[in-house]
């Protein structure tokens, strides 16, 4: 990716399948290639990723669309409450 300059990175599911040790290595470097002049989307389905990169911006996927937006202490309330308040929310919004 540094060698390509690339101004936009997808990174889809990029923690998958790393140990932790590799976990930490990949987003030291993610870390240190972000910025101004490359922007990244970091696609996941757990929290443990975020633990080393801070995202900007947190969008939530629920049934193919994007059902929520945010900051990083979005991630974190998924974490710990699951997709079920997500579900009932969208839910009271399409009756």
């Amino acid at each position: 990716m540094a060698a390509l300059e690339p101004h936009m990175a997808v990174m889809d599911e990029t923690d998958s399948g790393l140990d932790i040790d590799a976990l930490r290595i990949v987003s030291e470097g993610l870390n240190a290639l972000r910025g101004p002049k490359l922007g990244v989307l970091i696609i996941t389905h757990y929290q443990r990723i975020l633990n080393y990169i801070k995202p900007d911006f947190v969008h939530i996927m629920l049934g193919g669309r994007i059902v929520e937006n945010g900051g990083p202490e979005l991630a974190l309330h998924l974490e710990e409450h699951g997709y079920d308040w997500l579900r009932e929310k969208n839910d009271a919004l399409a009756a």
